[in-house]
C-alpha cells in the first residue's frame, strides 16, 4: 500500500484537489441561488469591511447571474469528470478488473455526500457570507470562461429564435415573481417572529395593491343609494337620515343617467340659508361625479381620488352603464383592513353557530371565505353571494344547497335575486362527530 501510495502521489493529489474543488463550486452554486436581494445590497451599502466583497456580490447577483451559474456549473463538471476518471486510474491499478465498481461505488459517494449535499446544506444556511468568501476566485473563473460562456448564451440565443420566444416566456413577468418573492420572505419573517399577523397582512396587500382590480371592491348597483333629480328638500332630508351616508347619488329617469353627487354638509348649509322667497334647489348642490371603469386598478383610482379632490366614483361597465360605486374607504379597507366609526354598525362576515357550523354574509369576499375554511378555491366573482350563483348556475332562493369540497353550504336569505346569508357546514367535522355518536 505504502508503495502504491508513493508511486501515485501526484493522482491522489489530483483527486484531492479535485474533490475539494467540487466542494467550493457546489457551495458556490448553493449561495449564489439562495442570496437575499436585500440583504447583500444593505451589506454592500454599509461601512463594514466586507463591504467591497459585498458589493462585488450584489453585482455579481443583480447583473451576471447566469453567468455565474453558467461558470460554476461548467467547473462543477469538469471536476466530477476528472475525479471519476483519476479514481478509476487508481483503483484499477490497485484492485485490478474489480477497480471499476468500486471506483464508481466509491467516487459517487464521495461526490455526492461530500461534495455536493454537505456543502449546499451548509451554504444555505449562510448563502451571503459563503458568496463573500468565494467571489475573489469565482470573478477569475468568470473571466477564463467567459468565451466559452458567450457560447452557449449565443447557442441558447439561436435555439430561441429557432424555437420561438413565446415557448420560453414565463406565465407571470418578472414584477409579479418578485411580488411573491417578497411575500414569500414577509411569511417567512412572521414564522420567525420578526413581525405579527396584522403587519404580515398589512405588508402583503401593499405589495399586492397595484394589482387589486376595482370590480373586486366595488358596491353594486343594487345597493347605491340615490335620489332622483325631481325630489323635494324633505325627500333628500329623509334620505340622507335614512341611509346615514355624506354623500347620496342623484339621478334622472335611472342610475344609468347620474347628474351628479351631494354632499349632506352642502345641503345643510343651504338649507340652514336658504329664503322663503327662494326655495332650494337641488342643482344648486350637485357636484359633478367622477367616473371610473371596472378594470381601472385602485391604485389609480386612489390618484384619481387625490387629482380630482374626492371620495366617491361611479363604476360604468362596458356598456356605458351604472355598475356600481368605489369610495375612498373602500380603497383604503383593502389595504389596512375594515375601517369602522363612531356611527357604524359593526358587522361580523363570519359568525361561529357552533362547532362546524358557521353563518355567513355573502357579501364577504371569495378570498376571505376561502381563507376562513382553509380550502383552495377559485371564482370569476369577487363576493360569496357570486360565487353561490356560479355554482347553482341560476339565481339563488332560501334553502337551495349543495356541496363543495368538505363544505355544506345552505342559502339562508335571499333579496331582489341574490344571496344574502348562507351558512356554511364543515361536512367532515360533521362525519366525525356522527360516528361518535353512533359508538
Amino acid at each position: 500500500m505504502d508503495r502504491f501510495i508513493s508511486q501515485n502521489l501526484a493522482s491522489i493529489m489530483a483527486l484531492m484537489i479535485t474533490l475539494l474543488l467540487g466542494i467550493y463550486f457546489s457551495a458556490a452554486e448553493m449561495a449564489f441561488s439562495s442570496l437575499n436581494r436585500a440583504r447583500i445590497s444593505s451589506m454592500a451599502d454599509s461601512e463594514s469591511e466586507q463591504a467591497k466583497k459585498a458589493k462585488q456580490v450584489a453585482d455579481l447577483y443583480e447583473h451576471r447571474f447566469d453567468e455565474v451559474i453558467s461558470t460554476l456549473l461548467i467547473c462543477n463538471n469538469i471536476v466530477a469528470i476528472t475525479s471519476a476518471t483519476i479514481s478509476v486510474a487508481l483503483f484499477v491499478q490497485l484492485l485490478g478488473e474489480w477497480g471499476y465498481v468500486v471506483s464508481t461505488v466509491v467516487i459517487s459517494a464521495i461526490v455526492i455526500i461530500f461534495t455536493d449535499i454537505f456543502p449546499k446544506s451548509l451554504s444555505r444556511e449562510n448563502p451571503e457570507k459563503v458568496a463573500m468568501l468565494c467571489v475573489p476566485f469565482l470573478s477569475l473563473l468568470m473571466m477564463l470562461f467567459k468565451p466559452v460562456n458567450r457560447l452557449i448564451f449565443q447557442l441558447k440565443q439561436l435555439f430561441e429564435n429557432r424555437a420561438g420566444t413565446h415557448v420560453w416566456t414565463l406565465n407571470t413577468s418578472e414584477q409579479e415573481f418578485r411580488e411573491q418573492e417578497l411575500i414569500f420572505m414577509v411569511e417567512e419573517a412572521e414564522k420567525d417572529g420578526a413581525i405579527d399577523e396584522e403587519g404580515t397582512e398589512l405588508i402583503t396587500n401593499a405589495i399586492e395593491f397595484n394589482d387589486i382590480a376595482v370590480w373586486e371592491i366595488i358596491t353594486p348597483r343594487v345597493d347605491i343609494t340615490s335620489i332622483a333629480y325631481d325630489a323635494t328638500n324633505d325627500e333628500i332630508l329623509s334620505r340622507f337620515l335614512e341611509s346615514e351616508y355624506s354623500r347620496i347619488i342623484v339621478y334622472e329617469t335611472s342610475l344609468d343617467h347620474i347628474k351628479g353627487i351631494i354632499h349632506l354638509r352642502d345641503f345643510l348649509r343651504l338649507l340652514a340659508s336658504q329664503d322663503e322667497t327662494k326655495p332650494l334647489q337641488l342643482s344648486d348642490l350637485i357636484k359633478p361625479a367622477v367616473f371610473t371603469v371596472t378594470s381601472a386598478k385602485i391604485s389609480h383610482v386612489l390618484q384619481l381620488f387625490k387629482e380630482k379632490q374626492t371620495h366617491l366614483a361611479i363604476v360604468v361597465d362596458e356598456y356605458g352603464g351604472t355598475a356600481g360605486l368605489v369610495t375612498m374607504d373602500d380603497v383604503l379597507e383593502r389595504l389596512v383592513g375594515d375601517i369602522w366609526d363612531e356611527h357604524d354598525e359593526v358587522v361580523e362576515e363570519f359568525v361561529q353557530l357552533a362547532d362546524a357550523h358557521y353563518l355567513v354574509l355573502c357579501t364577504a369576499y371569495c378570498d376571505d371565505f376561502f381563507a376562513f375554511f382553509g380550502i383552495k378555491g377559485e371564482s370569476e366573482s369577487s363576493t360569496v353571494g357570486g360565487w353561490i350563483m356560479d355554482e347553482l348556475r341560476r339565481t339563488p332562493e332560501e334553502g337551495d344547497c349543495f356541496e363543495f369540497e368538505n363544505l355544506v353550504v345552505t342559502v339562508t336569505q335571499t333579496e331582489a335575486f341574490r344571496a344574502v346569508v348562507c351558512e356554511v357546514k364543515i361536512k367532515t367535522v360533521l362525519d366525525v362527530e356522527a360516528d361518535k355518536k353512533q359508538q
